[in-house]
């Protein structure tokens, strides 16, 4: 999976480097390129925004400066995702249709935003990863690269993405690991049993549970068995 970020701030990007996403980088199985758009200024000072059309506060980036640091790439075929607050939210049902994709290009605004033109010319897809405005779209962008680079074969085990949360449309159920006991607290007998059947329904009953209690709306729209519906009913 090739990545190419279109950025003002490379160097917040260098926590990529780190844990599960590192490795990934490490074996090649991830590529992360990242473009300094300051670099495709046109004057002295380095200026890449300027004073927006009609007044009002901020700045805009300027369209001929994102448009050649995109050029720059010199690429024909890749998915051009600008980050912005007005995009359609990241989920994962999304993350996992990215991850298909060979190659992605980020477009991280910054100030008031970037200059309608460029956007309308170079981007397929506005993505936001919340109903909430940050200072810039370095830190949704590596929320994307995070989530998506999870799903790129060889990354992580294809089984510990299986059963997380909205995986299969529910929130994942409880883990536990050593010690057996901790302040009093016991692991489920359950788990302990071997009994892999049981252990199977009990992490359903408890994703269910789970679900109910911290995400509801997310039941509205999932086939639920009739096992699964009596389940849910002591809880209301």
């Amino acid at each position: 999976m090739k990545f190419d970020v279109l950025t003002l701030f490379p160097e917040m990007f260098e926590s990529l480097n780190q844990s599960i996403i590192g490795k990934g980088k490490e074996k090649g199985l991830i590529d992360i390129n990242l473009v300094n758009i300051r670099d495709f200024s046109k004057n002295k000072h380095k200026q890449v925004d300027d004073t927006p059309y009609g007044g009002g506060a901020g700045m805009v980036m300027k369209a001929d400066v994102v448009y050649d640091a995109y050029k720059s790439l010199n690429i024909t075929k890749a998915k051009v995702i600008y980050m912005s607050p007005q995009g359609k939210v990241l989920n994962q049902s999304k993350v996992q249709a990215l991850a298909e994709e060979e190659h992605i290009i980020l477009l991280c605004g910054h100030y008031e935003g970037i200059d309608q033109r460029v956007l309308d010319e170079i981007v397929d897809e506005e993505i936001s990863i919340g109903d909430y405005v940050l200072t810039g779209g370095e830190i949704p962008a590596m929320v994307l690269i995070d989530s998506v680079s999870r799903y790129v074969d060889g990354v992580i085990k294809k089984e510990s993405t299986k059963e997380e949360s909205f995986s299969n449309g529910l929130l994942e159920y409880p883990q536990y690991t050593r010690p057996e006991t901790f302040l009093n607290s016991k692991v489920p007998e359950v788990l302990l049993s071997g009994n892999h059947q049981n252990i199977e329904k009990w992490r359903r009953q408890k994703s269910l549970e789970n679900t109910y209690k911290k995400r509801p709306e997310l039941l509205k729209n999932k086939k639920l068995s009739l096992e699964d519906k009596e389940f849910l009913c002591k809880f209301k």
